[in-house]
């Protein structure tokens, strides 16, 4: 009989941000444990439920009882498993005995190169309910659960307590005992809402009798949908939008539809997992706050009550207003809304507090403070640090012809906020406070502006540091991290980065890339080496960082579409000159849809292996010989010859001027040429000097064709 079957636990209150992940974990582990003893149809379906106090599971078409079925087991092979007098072997034996099968039963089947043994063995179908308890169990402990907990007297652990225990087969209650409960159809409502217990007749109404009866919706994705529709019609009641992630840009935040704020949202699944029946009201709190920096009062708000603050959907500024996500709907919420307008107050006042008292000292003063505070034992202090991070940014803003005097202060100043009290109240907001304590300071805009934005880009798709003298602080920053850290042998592995170097690298490749900055990574990452004490870093630190930095770079292409053949042509002549690599790609990706572009690329492979040949046998003759047009006796290489002079003009221009697609472009005109040279010249001549000279002439050739890309790796 197929019927749906449901599995819910109760417990006490879950985790909140990790609950959609428990509930799909254990969704899929059971649906997965069904399919494979097929007690399941091609059209079952399984919906996972979650709220804060329980995980449940819904599966259509599930069967009460297995077929029967045959189990095909592979054995040992034929040889391996007979002796010479056809006796089976100890391994046989062993197979045999598992199987519960003789050397009769047993088949033999080949797969083309081995004959092997094969025990077909008939097994009864068990029913559901001698599979479930194992199938729960398995699947409990497969949650991604970081700490276990007993509860009572009960040598049972789970991350909650748990209570209740449903498993419904249809209308018929399926005996299962697990974590020392045994199963049952009664579970409970909401906690406040519902003061009955609620019971569930048939599986496939569990949804709407919780709804219904309990006031709770059981389905985390509902829920969710539930709060972001109040969300934003209480936020266009009030010409607002409302923020859900504490590090996201405001600035972007505002271009967003509330679809794509939904899903950005960390605080939006949270609250998700703390509420059974949501309702959201509006609270509001005095403007006087607003006098201090709204990323404080957003943060304090998110972080330690859970609400949804307001900007001002025309300006971005914050309102005085939040969205309280409630657990109760009740028709008078005034209580509701002034009990947790009372409770924000003394956030809001502590957020002032410290960003009254922080202003009191100017960030020059903190600075030598840094000197008593640790960066990594094998690096010195953060003073030790901010005074490398000085250096090279100094260095940076020469390059790129920026103030070197804004760009060294703000470099001094940026780390002066890690000992403020707005910073260990929150940690986000480490160079952002330091923008307005900088400002306060009297220091010029660039160089306020600097501090806050070396942090950037602080995760994917975060915005770059603007401006030459930012972008310098910000490189200096993040160079300096990675240099130190991968000097002193601390080298990402696996998954494990505990000190983000790839975040650095990404957002140096990032700033070199997109901003673009004509800063080859090799001379930025030799600066920040030998600015370090001698002895300080491991002697190939400038160039372990720089592979390291050229894999990421790779990922990062790939991320963006860019055939790996033509990132690899690319990267081999870059020179590590990243701000090119764009264009480069881009050029590269037009002309390797031409017609001809595989010939000239199976051409050029052509030129360079006979390079390396010459170089190789002739050694250092061919290193010092010069090309003599005089020595050319064939009118296939003339052509070709006169043909590359012809164009080396116009292929020179468009790259010098970063026309890279018309570089390319203008390589078509020699197809022929190279075609008839290669059909008509015997470059490998017995010769020397003939030899030397076509030699030569193809590595002409091949300077020419390889400005843009090394077109030779498009070859197939």
């Amino acid at each position: 009989m197929k019927a749906t079957l449901l599995i819910e636990l109760l417990t006490e209150e879950l985790p909140p941000k990790v609950l959609e992940k428990l509930s799909t974990t254990f969704a899929n582990e059971v649906f997965a444990a069904l399919k494979e003893q097929a007690l399941l149809s091609e059209n079952s379906v399984c919906t996972p439920y979650a709220t804060p106090r329980r995980l449940a599971i819904s599966i259509t078409e599930v069967e009460s009882q297995q077929a029967d079925r045959v189990i095909e087991r592979k054995g040992p092979a034929v040889s391996a498993g007979l002796d010479a007098a056809g006796t089976p072997t100890k391994a046989l034996e062993g197979f045999m005995r598992s199987a519960n099968v003789t050397l009769a039963q047993l088949q033999r089947l080949g797969d083309g190169k081995t004959e092997y043994f094969i025990a077909r063995v008939e097994q009864k179908g068990k029913s559901l309910e001698e599979h479930l308890p194992e199938m729960v169990a398995q699947a409990l402990k497969k949650l991604p659960v970081p700490k276990l907990m007993r509860w009572g007297d009960s040598e049972h652990q789970f991350v909650r307590p748990v209570h209740g225990f449903v498993v419904l087969h249809g209308k018929r209650i399926v005996p299962v005992e697990v974590l020392g409960l045994t199963s049952g159809n009664v579970t409970s409502g909401h906690r406040f809402m519902c003061s009955e217990r609620v019971t569930i007749d048939n599986a496939d109404d569990y949804e709407a009798i919780l709804a219904r009866d309990g006031r709770v919706i059981a389905s985390f994705a509902r829920r969710r949908e539930s709060i972001v529709a109040r969300l934003d019609d209480l936020s266009e009641q009030n010409a607002a939008i409302w923020v859900g992630h504490a590090n996201f840009d405001l600035e972007k935040l505002l271009s967003m539809s509330n679809e794509e704020r939904g899903v950005l949202s960390t605080l939006l699944d949270e609250v998700t997992g703390l509420v059974e029946w949501p309702e959201v009201y509006v609270g509001e709190f005095e403007k006087e706050y607003l006098d201090v920096p709204q990323e404080c009062l957003i943060l304090t708000m998110q972080q330690n009550q859970k609400y949804f603050p307001l900007l001002d959907a025309g300006t971005g500024k914050l309102l005085n207003k939040f969205l309280i996500v409630s657990n109760m709907q009740v028709s008078d919420p005034h209580h509701i809304i002034e009990g947790n307008q009372r409770v924000v107050r003394p956030r809001l006042s502590d957020a002032r507090f410290f960003f009254n008292q922080d202003r009191k000292q100017k960030l020059e003063s903190r600075v030598e403070k840094l000197g008593k505070v640790v960066y990594h034992n094998k690096l010195g202090s953060q003073l030790q640090r901010v005074e490398r991070i000085t250096t090279l940014a100094g260095i940076i803003a020469r390059l790129l012809q920026a103030d070197k005097a804004n760009a060294e202060l703000a470099a001094r100043l940026c780390k002066a906020d890690l000992i403020t009290d707005m910073v260990g109240e929150f940690p986000e907001l480490q160079g952002i406070i330091g923008r307005y304590y900088a400002f306060h300071d009297g220091e010029e805009l660039e160089v306020a502006n600097a501090i806050e934005a070396h942090y950037h880009p602080r995760f994917a798709g975060d915005s770059l540091p603007m401006g030459a003298v930012s972008c310098s602080v910000a490189l200096a920053d993040k160079l300096e991290t990675i240099v130190g850290i991968y000097g002193i042998g601390q080298v990402p592995t696996g998954d494990k980065d505990p000190f983000g170097l790839r975040r650095q690298a990404l957002g140096i490749l990032r700033i070199l890339i997109e901003t673009p900055l004509d800063l080859p990574l090799p001379a930025l990452l030799n600066a920040t080496a030998e600015n370090f004490p001698k002895g300080m870093l491991s002697t190939t630190v400038a160039a372990d960082v720089e592979g390291f930095m050229m894999d990421r770079l790779r990922g990062y292409l790939r991320d963006r579409s860019f055939d790996i053949s033509h990132i690899e042509a690319v990267l081999a002549v870059l020179n590590g000159r990243l701000h090119e690599v764009m264009p480069r790609l881009q050029a590269v990706r037009g002309f390797a849809a031409m017609d001809v572009a595989k010939d000239l690329a199976a051409a050029n492979k052509r030129v360079q292996n006979i390079m390396r040949k010459n170089h190789e046998e002739l050694g250092a003759t061919m290193a010092s010989a010069t090309f003599d047009a005089g020595l050319m006796t064939d009118d296939a290489e003339r052509n070709l010859h006169q043909a590359m002079t012809d164009i080396a003009p116009f292929v020179q221009g468009y790259f010098i001027r970063g026309e890279y697609g018309q570089n390319l472009k203008a390589l078509v005109t020699l197809k022929s040429f190279v075609d008839d040279f290669f059909d008509q010249v015997m470059v490998m001549a017995e010769d020397q000097k003939l030899r030397i000279n076509r030699a030569l002439l193809l590595k002409q050739l091949g300077g020419l064709m390889n400005q843009v890309a090394d077109i030779s790796k498009l070859a197939a």
